[in-house]
C-alpha cells in the first residue's frame, strides 16, 4: 500500500520546485531582470545542482553500492554508467527538440541554432559563386557583401526566364534544375528554337550582356522547372567598379563566347568557398530577428518548446521525489538549484518567446504544463526509485542525475556566462561551496 501523506509530501516539494517556473514567466512577461542578475542566479544554481549530484546522490549511491558489496571500481562504474547514458539521453534529445524550434527559447541555443541554420542556407551559394568566374576574383573576405546582392529565383516548368532580345538585367546561377539555351532566332545562321546547350546546377550565364551593355542574345527556358541565384545588373556593375581584378577579367574575356562553355580552369573554387564561409560565422540582429519568427511559425515548434521544458523539468524532479524521505532529509540544495534556476530560466524564455510572436496565454499554459508535469515526476521518483533499494533504483537515479548534470552543463552556465560574461564563474563556486556546507552539517550534525 503506497503512502498517501508520503506522496503528498512529495507531490508539494514538486509544486515549491517547479512553481519558480511560474513567476519567472510572469517577471519575463510583465517586467526584466538584469542581465547580471540573471547571470548570478543561474550561475549560483548551476553550481548548488552539481554540488548536490555530486554529493547527495553520486557519493550516496557509491556508499551504497559499497555496502552491498561493490568495490571501488565497480561502484564507479556503476554510477559513472548511469550519469553517462542519462547525459547522452538528455543531450540528443535537447539538440532534436532545438532543431525543430525549441531553441528559440534561449537567446545562448538560438543564437547557435540561427548561426547553423545561416550557414547551411549559404554554403550552397557560397559554392555556386565559387564556381562564377568573375566573383572568385574578389577576395574571399568580401563574401559577406556579395550574399545580400544575391536573390534566389525559380523558373516554373515551361517557363521563359528570358527571350533574345531583351534587356540584359542579371546574371544569373543554376542551383538546381536544368534549363535551355534557344538560338537567337533573329540570326540567320542559326536553326530557329533549336536548343544549342543546356544549363544544369552550376552553371552560371548572363555576365556577357550586362559586360557588353546589349541585349539577351538567346532565350533561356526550362520544361521541368529550376531554381536560380540571380544578381541584378546594378549590383553586378558595382562589383566590376569595386574590384581592378574583376574588371580586368571582364575586359579579357571575350563577347563571342557560348554560355554551354562559362565554365572555369584552373582555379581552386573549393578552396575559395572554403575560405569564404569562415567569414560569415557571425549572425546580423536583423537576421537574427528574421528567423526567431520564421522558426516559431515553423511546423511542430510549439509542440517542441513544451516537450523542451518537460525534458528540463523531469529528471530533477525524479532526483528530488527518489531522495525524498521526510521534509527533515530533504535534498535543500538540489531543490535551491532548481527553484532558484528556474526563475530566470522562464523569464528568459518567456521574453524570448514573446519576442517569436507567442501569446501570454500560450506561455503561461506552457509552464503551467511543466508544473504539472514536475510534481507528477517527483511522485513517479518516489514510488518507483526511491521506495526501492535495488540496483535498478541506484542505476536509474544515477541517470536522472546524469541528465541533469547535462541540463547545467548545455544550457544554465552557458546562458549564465552569456549574460554575465566571465564573472559568472564566482556564483556557481559558490552554489557548490552552499552545497557542501549543508552536506557536512549533515554529517557533523
Amino acid at each position: 500500500m503506497p503512502n498517501y501523506l508520503e506522496l503528498f509530501s512529495v507531490l508539494l516539494v514538486g509544486l515549491f520546485t517547479t512553481s519558480s517556473s511560474i513567476l519567472g514567466a510572469a517577471i519575463g512577461l510583465y517586467t526584466s531582470l538584469s542581465k547580471k542578475l540573471i547571470a548570478g542566479i543561474l550561475a549560483f544554481a548551476a553550481g548548488s545542482l552539481i554540488g548536490s549530484l555530486v554529493i547527495d546522490l553520486a557519493y550516496k549511491g557509491a556508499i551504497e553500492l559499497h555496502h552491498k558489496g561493490f568495490k571501488l571500481n565497480e561502484a564507479w562504474l556503476f554510477i559513472a554508467s548511469g550519469f553517462g547514458l542519462g547525459s547522452v539521453i538528455y543531450l540528443f534529445s535537447s539538440l532534436y527538440l532545438e532543431k525543430r524550434g525549441a531553441a528559440i527559447r534561449r537567446p545562448t541555443q538560438f543564437k547557435e541554432f540561427a548561426m547553423a541554420l545561416k550557414l547551411e542556407k549559404t554554403k550552397e551559394m557560397v559554392g555556386l559563386l565559387s564556381n562564377c568566374e568573375l566573383l572568385h576574383h574578389l577576395p574571399v573576405e568580401a563574401i559577406e557583401n556579395i550574399l545580400p546582392m544575391v536573390k534566389e529565383k525559380s523558373i516554373k516548368p515551361g517557363e521563359v526566364l528570358f527571350k533574345a532580345g531583351d534587356p540584359s538585367k542579371a546574371l544569373y546561377i543554376v542551383v538546381r534544375g536544368k534549363l535551355e539555351v534557344i538560338a537567337d532566332t533573329t540570326d540567320l545562321q542559326s536553326e530557329s528554337g533549336k536548343i544549342i546547350a543546356n544549363l544544369e546546377s552550376g552553371a552560371t550565364f548572363g555576365e556577357m550582356g550586362l559586360l557588353s551593355g546589349g541585349n539577351r542574345t538567346a532565350t533561356i527556358s526550362s520544361k521541368e522547372g529550376a531554381d536560380l541565384l540571380e544578381i541584378g545588373s546594378e549590383y553586378f556593375k558595382k562589383l566590376v567598379a569595386s574590384d581592378h581584378n574583376i574588371e580586368k577579367a571582364a575586359l579579357h574575356l571575350s563577347h563571342e563566347r557560348s554560355i554551354q562553355n562559362l565554365s572555369i580552369e584552373g582555379i581552386n573554387s573549393s578552396a575559395w568557398a572554403k575560405v569564404a564561409m569562415h567569414n560569415l560565422e557571425h549572425i546580423t540582429k536583423s537576421e537574427s530577428n528574421k528567423m526567431l519568427v520564421d522558426a516559431a511559425n515553423s511546423k511542430g515548434a510549439g509542440m517542441a518548446i513544451v516537450l523542451g521544458n518537460i525534458l528540463d523539468t523531469i529528471p530533477g524532479c525524479l532526483v528530488i521525489g527518489a531522495g525524498f524521505h521526510g521534509f527533515g532529509n530533504m535534498s535543500v540544495t538540489l531543490m535551491l538549484g532548481m527553484f532558484l534556476g528556474g526563475i530566470p530560466e522562464a523569464a528568459v524564455s518567456a521574453a524570448m518567446l514573446t519576442k517569436a510572436g507567442y501569446k501570454k496565454k500560450f506561455i503561461f499554459g506552457v509552464w503551467s504544463l511543466v508544473l504539472i508535469v514536475g510534481m507528477l515526476a517527483a511522485i513517479a521518483g518516489k514510488q518507483f526509485i526511491g521506495n526501492s533499494d535495488s540496483l535498478a533504483a541506484v542505476f536509474f537515479e544515477a541517470v536522472a542525475g546524469g541528465a541533469v548534470l547535462a541540463l547545467v552543463a548545455h544550457t544554465m552556465i552557458p546562458e549564465a556566462i552569456h549574460e554575465g560574461g566571465s564573472k559568472a564563474v564566482l556564483p556557481t563556486v559558490a552554489g557548490f561551496l552552499l552545497a557542501l556546507f549543508f552536506a557536512m552539517n549533515e554529517v557533523y550534525g
